[in-house]
């Protein structure tokens, strides 16, 4: 049981049978979790680094305990307050880190294309965690797992991606995800807020977030990224929310049921509602689940391992 590839760095990269690969593996993971005793000793003879340049609590905490689930030895590493602020280079830093016999890096960069970089230069697997306005595969994963849990086969569904998709590394990857296993995709937000030549992707744009929902089965709603954005791209954030945030008003105009989705941290009442969020088609909480499932089996899938214990 092994990908395709060395490293996670997109999803791009992957093959539908990779997908497949990781969202069978998720499933028996998924069953571990449920378990009263959740771990598996995997991987008790692997170490990984986790290699944080931006803050991040989900998506850390996420890949730490998947990878306290199947038995590795974790290093974590945060930027703030290391030799970094020193001047230390990438390449040296992870180099003093792979010095201490790690065997698989996850890293979190500022900078699109960092990930990339490290394979180049690194013998580890790298996984990415995020890089940039870039992508952020593991994250397309689990939403897909999650809503193929949800609906069922994903060829032919519709799916609207809502929100700052300029700035949203989860919006690309979920793009290119969604496209592999055959679903439709529109994106919908602000056209400050979306870029230019999207289509050239094989999505649909939508500037009416009614019409967009109307379509779809599921809506992955994201936040507003005012710190990736270097000037005002819309007047402030009470008007976002009053032509294009989600709420439950909307939802119950709607001639259908719809599933919701986010990535988090949401940010309540600028582009999804607590009465949206946290309402029955709301699966915020079973993407959450999901993630550890889906990281635990990359992980697993990467390390070259052979049989699940």
């Amino acid at each position: 049981m092994s990908l395709s590839v060395k490293h996670l760095l997109g999803i791009k990269e992957l093959n539908v049978t990779d997908i497949e690969q990781i969202f069978q593996t998720a499933d028996k993971f998924k069953q571990v979790l449920q378990r009263q005793i959740k771990k598996v000793p995997t991987l008790r003879d692997i170490t990984v680094a986790n290699i944080f340049f931006e803050n991040s609590t989900r998506t850390r905490l996420s890949f730490e305990l998947a990878e306290k689930r199947l038995g590795a030895d974790v290093v974590n590493f945060s930027a703030s307050g290391s030799s970094v602020s020193k001047g230390e280079t990438l390449i040296d830093t992870v180099n003093n880190i792979l010095a201490m016999k790690v065997d698989m890096v996850v890293m979190r960069h500022s900078a699109s294309g960092a990930p990339w970089f490290l394979a180049n230069h690194i013998d580890a697997s790298i996984i990415n965690a995020g890089d940039g306005i870039n992508e952020h595969p593991t994250q397309a994963l689990l939403d897909a797992y999650s809503m193929r849990e949800k609906i069922g086969n994903l060829k032919g569904k519709h799916i609207t991606i809502l929100g700052d998709i300029m700035h949203s590394r989860v919006a690309l990857s979920n793009i290119y995800c969604l496209n592999k296993l055959g679903a439709k995709v529109t994106v919908a937000g602000p056209p400050t807020l979306i870029p230019k030549h999207i289509e050239s992707l094989g999505v649909r744009v939508e500037y009416n977030i009614k019409k967009a929902l109307e379509w779809c089965d599921v809506a992955n709603v994201l936040r507003i990224q005012l710190e990736r954005q270097h000037k005002p791209l819309f007047s402030t954030l009470r008007e976002y929310a009053l032509y294009y945030g989600v709420n439950k008003q909307m939802l119950d105009s709607l001639k259908k049921d719809i599933v919701i989705m986010h990535p988090g941290p949401i940010n309540r009442g600028v582009e999804i509602n607590s009465d949206v969020a946290d309402s029955k088609q709301s699966i915020i909480l079973d993407q959450v689940e999901n993630g550890v499932a889906i990281r635990m089996a990359v992980i697993y899938l990467l390390s070259g391992k052979r049989e699940m214990e």
